[in-house]
């Protein structure tokens, strides 16, 4: 192939050029200047799309000083909460203009954590957000020291970093309150394993909730999360005499729980009662479909941008926020009225 074959990549002036306008102009169009006519703005971005330039983020980084590059710590995305999460996050940079530049992390070690934050501030990104589901993690974040803005998602208080979470506690509650309303007497617990912030919240809620109706408050099981813990979990409290309603900390284990009923032949939810929480998309496939509490990923995505943003646009510490995301009880065929009522 000859040189004159070899198509070069379009530059600003080529933009320019066919748009009729100057340099400077494309330059103000780029960098969304009020100072121009609605007109002249059509043109230039028509001449863009029609020579598909692009610009250079290297070369306008230099003369911003902001690279529209953020980095995200992240843990885990096997998980379906953790990899929803970072989809919702790295959707609503997207949307809001920006690259992510992502660090996945195996074990979320205070000393990981550190480095992670410390690598992407390296590479000269804006802003980081942290998804800090565990308390190890939130503690990392209290001795970090950097320059750049930082937000904590699922991290609490996080060491008084700004942070966006779900109302997990509140998201119990809604379902402890749906089993009770069917006439159980109590409802027992398959929680989430111990350092996780989410577990935390969830069987604090569920406490609370019990408390408040002044019904028993069983001993709770601990579980890992997986489907494999759901099911253990399952075995042991289908040995429990007068036991009828059960809330699972997620959807993965209330899926083993299931299978462990199914093979006793403990009918759900005519005997016993089930709910999960995270509405993951099986959850409604399940037999039977899985009362459970729905997770707005979204919002959260969009909430953790939006604080970082103002963070990074204002170039200054606008001290602690929190933004709390409000969880929805989602009642299907797993749960109803317990024959005693």
């Amino acid at each position: 192939m000859s040189s004159s074959e070899i198509r070069r990549a379009p530059v600003m002036a080529d933009v320019a050029q066919l748009a009729g306008v100057s340099h400077q102009t494309v330059s103000r169009v780029l960098n969304d200047h009020p100072n121009v006519r609605s007109e002249t703005r059509d043109r230039v971005l028509a001449a863009i799309d029609d020579l598909g330039y692009r610009r250079n983020l290297a070369a306008r980084a230099l003369v911003t000083r902001h690279s529209r590059t953020l980095g995200v710590v992240s843990f885990d995305t096997t998980l379906y909460g953790p990899a929803s999460t970072l989809y919702g996050i790295e959707q609503a940079a997207r949307a809001a203009g920006y690259f992510v530049s992502i660090v996945s992390l195996k074990t979320l070690t205070a000393e990981h954590v550190v480095e992670a934050v410390e690598f992407l501030s390296d590479q000269g990104v804006d802003g980081i957000v942290v998804v800090a589901p565990q308390r190890t993690a939130a503690r990392a974040l209290a001795g970090l020291s950097t320059q750049v803005p930082v937000v904590a998602v699922e991290g609490g208080r996080a060491g008084g970093k700004p942070a966006v979470s779900v109302d997990q506690a509140d998201g119990a509650r809604q379902v402890v309150e749906h089993l009770l309303s069917l006439g159980h007497e109590t409802v027992w617990h398959v929680a989430g394993p111990n350092d996780w912030l989410e577990a935390e919240g969830r069987a604090e809620g569920w406490r609370k909730a019990l408390t408040a109706a002044g019904h028993p408050i069983p001993d709770p099981l601990i579980g890992d999360w997986s489907p494999r813990s759901g099911y253990d979990a399952g075995r042991r409290l289908a040995e429990v005499p007068g036991l009828t309603a059960v809330f699972v900390a997620n959807d993965q284990m209330a899926l083993g729980l299931l299978r462990a009923f199914a093979e006793l032949r403990i009918r759900v939810p005519s005997q016993i009662s089930v709910a999960g929480f995270d509405d993951i998309p099986e959850a409604e496939f399940f037999s039977p479909p899985l009362t459970t509490v729905r997770q707005d990923f979204g919002e959260v995505g969009r909430r953790s941008i939006e604080i970082l943003l103002r963070r990074v646009e204002s170039g200054e510490d606008l001290g602690y926020e929190h933004s709390v995301v409000p969880a929805r009880l989602v009642v299907r065929e797993s749960s109803a009225r317990t024959k005693t009522a």
